[in-house]
């Protein structure tokens, strides 16, 4: 059971929405104004025959006044408040951070999944849970529902929008959901609910998480080093996700507030500019208790709701545990087109296509949780999951797609048999046995800040490699990377592999995943976070990286990519026969006559490349494969593979390598070939950089170069 606010603050506030002094309240009780004072003082609290006549006075239940887990409706009742209008006259056609991403239930899963991890309470040990509810309302629930978001208040706004819709981007997209739930007589609700984390704690106003989410963009407030979020825009999927850019909120908090921890609610709309009855707004609107501190008691501020207003708005919550439920108000999955298209069957281009389909958002929902999420809900060795998820679908209440929970190890079967591996202490040095993981430090030299010349110190990032499991394992040979909250950040394929490669699976633990006695882990998490962009989908380089450590320190990350890459190479390579394995019988059956010795030639001699092999990879670089033929002699000169771009005049951009290994017949060492002496012939790869091509790889031409000595 909720403890109810202490009768002091809880008293103080209703006067405040009734519009109440304290002497008005002793007047009509027929007491001294120093008694109420010392009951909001907390001085003295009143006899339970006065708070009967409390309840009178402020036109309520005396139920309410004992328990005091919600506020009175007397006074200010429940309404919309919109932003008004610039008195410059500016205007905002939208939220710019909603265009950080796209319609997409999947981006949402990420995004979302990825906040409540970050905000997961620790002290318990126990993991966050996250649930996504799709709800189809159509009839009575739909009218219900509206009636209970006072629909009517807002559909001017959304008429307004209309009007404008031909020439604005988010209004045509309004207008689309509009239509929609009149035309087909339904909407489409999202919600996601999380359980053991911190709750949208803090002031309306002030600093503090509650204020970060609703009134604020661009607001990170993470509660460690190893959260995934840092640029504020994550929040901004709950809005981009609904086509009417209203979204709901129930927090219960971690920490109380007003002497309150249950039932925080607060709704946000997002819409362009408008004017409606003559009255210009600027685009947000929230829904809300009109705050009486305020100017004409007009800014709409979260109110503590009762269980029947909850039912009312779908907000209801399992239990007191703290988190937070968002209500995504006319939720659509436009990016779900993209995955409609049958290659073997022909469409008809103008046909209907569905983007408010639950079944298929709820596929594509417990898709992208068990593809992005799966390291942080597998224990182990004594480890609880960080994470638990689960994805439903209802139709006015009923239950269309059973809740189901996701399950690492069906999404994700030799990942999951890697990590638990290493968890549990079983992984071994090379693969010898199916079902085995293999298990290898790489390294992670962390740069100095402020671009100081020099290495902070090496951290070791833990790499996990196992053969992969069947069908359920496409693409193959890919290595998935995460640091502390667990998140898969990069997933990339590993290239120039050998011919003939068992196909397998790979994982990187950078960070706090590498363990707490990995050395400067929190270092790493630092660096790390810095270089994610805004979709947390890749390393490299940003603003931050450059402006908190240089412009070269992307660069560490490309050497432990290339570490990364290499280890693989070693770790998956099969073993090779030697030369006189399984041919003895042949063997003395023949007889070969022997060549006299040609004359080796005295003095150094050049290699000379004499094949070349170039593809573009997925992230724009040239990807190429060179085979090198050697004269006779004693001495063979260290050469230089050099990338240029061909063009039609002038001097040839040279690029940068992020990679270059030896295959055969050579040893790679910082950029320079080294021959064995006696070698004929040697293959090398190489990938480069692409951030040092001036432009696009697909509009240029590779030329490849080998150097000797200085000329380098």
């Amino acid at each position: 059971m909720e403890t109810g606010e202490e009768f002091g603050p809880w008293l103080a506030r209703q006067l405040k929405l009734a519009g109440k002094t304290q002497a008005e309240l002793a007047k009509e009780l027929g007491l001294t104004r120093a008694a109420v004072s010392a009951w909001i003082a907390g001085r003295s609290t009143p006899r339970p025959t006065v708070m009967t006549d409390i309840a009178r006075a402020l036109g309520t239940d005396v139920g309410t006044v004992h328990t005091r887990t919600t506020d009175t409706q007397a006074g200010l009742p429940v309404t919309w408040y919109h932003r008004p209008g610039y008195p410059d006259g500016g205007r905002d056609l939208g939220n710019a951070a909603a265009f950080a991403f796209d319609a997409d239930v999947q981006v949402l899963a990420r995004e979302t999944c990825q906040n409540s991890l970050d905000e997961r309470l620790t002290e318990n040990g126990r993991p966050v849970r996250v649930r996504y509810t799709l709800h189809e309302l159509t009839g009575e629930h739909l009218e219900a529902f509206r009636d209970a978001i006072l629909w009517n208040d807002l559909f001017p706004h959304y008429s307004a929008v209309s009007e404008l819709a031909g020439n604005q981007k988010v209004g045509r997209v309004v207008d689309a959901g509009v239509r929609d739930m009149y035309e087909k007589g339904r909407l489409i609700l999202l919600r996601v609910d999380d359980y053991n984390a911190s709750g949208l704690t803090g002031d309306d106003y002030g600093d503090g998480k509650f204020a970060a989410v609703v009134r604020r963009q661009l607001e990170s407030l993470k509660s460690g080093t190893a959260a995934g979020g840092s640029y504020g825009l994550g929040k901004s999927t709950l809005w981009a996700t609904s086509a009417l850019g209203l979204v709901l909120i129930n927090s219960t908090l971690s920490v109380p507030h007003e002497g309150r921890t249950e039932r925080r609610v607060i709704g946000r709309l997002e819409l362009p500019w408008r004017e409606v009855d003559g009255r210009t707004c600027a685009g947000p609107a929230w829904f809300g208790r009109p705050d009486p501190d305020t100017p004409g008691a007009e800014v709409a501020r979260s109110w503590w709701a009762d269980e029947e207003t909850l039912a009312r708005l779908h907000l209801s919550r399992d239990g007191d545990e703290p988190g937070t439920s968002f209500l995504i108000v006319g939720a659509h999955d436009v990016a779900s087109l993209e995955d409609q298209v049958d290659d073997d069957k022909p469409r008809d281009e103008e046909g209907p296509e569905d983007t408010r389909d639950i079944e298929r958002m709820h596929s594509r929902l417990v898709e992208a949780l068990g593809r992005d999420f799966w390291a942080a809900m597998i224990g182990g060795g004594g480890r609880l999951p960080l994470l638990e998820a689960s994805v439903r679908a209802l139709r006015n209440d009923e239950e269309v797609v059973p809740e189901t929970k996701v399950d690492p190890s069906v999404e994700q079967p030799s990942r999951t048999r890697a990590l638990r591996a290493h968890y549990e202490g079983t992984t071994v040095e090379r693969l010898t046995e199916s079902g085995q993981v293999a298990s290898r430090n790489v390294p992670l030299k962390l740069p100095l800040a402020g671009g100081a010349p020099g290495t902070l110190g090496t951290h070791q990032a833990v790499l996990l490699v196992t053969e992969a499991a069947g069908d359920k394992d496409i693409p193959a040979n890919h290595v998935h990377s995460l640091r502390g909250n667990r998140m898969t950040v990069k997933k990339a394929k590993v290239p120039n592999l050998p011919i003939g490669t068992n196909p397998f699976q790979a994982v990187v633990l950078v960070g706090e995943a590498a363990g707490d006695s990995a050395p400067f882990a929190k270092e790493a998490e630092e660096f790390l976070r810095a270089a994610e962009p805004p979709e947390h989908d890749r390393w490299g380089q940003t603003e931050e990286l450059t402006l908190r450590w240089s412009p070269s320190a992307y660069r560490r990350i490309n050497n432990l990519t290339t570490e990364v890459n290499s280890a693989v190479r070693e770790l998956v390579a099969r073993p090779r026969r030697g030369g006189r394995e399984g041919g003895e019988a042949l063997r003395k059956a023949l007889t070969v006559k022997s060549r006299p010795k040609a004359k080796v030639p005295s003095g150094p001699v050049v290699p000379v490349l004499e094949g070349l092999d170039a593809t573009i990879g997925d992230q724009g670089e040239w990807l190429i494969t060179a085979e090198v033929s050697i004269p006779r002699g004693d001495e063979i000169v260290p050469m230089v593979p050099v990338a240029l771009l061909d063009v039609r005049s002038g001097g040839r951009p040279r690029l940068d390598w992020a990679e270059l290994v030896a295959v055969e017949g050579c040893e790679a060492e910082d950029g320079t070939l080294r021959f064995p002496p006696g070698t004929r012939r040697a293959k090398f790869r190489g990938a480069t950089d692409a951030s040092s091509h001036p432009v696009r790889t697909a509009l240029t031409r590779l030329v490849l170069e080998l150097r000797a000595g200085k000329e380098a």
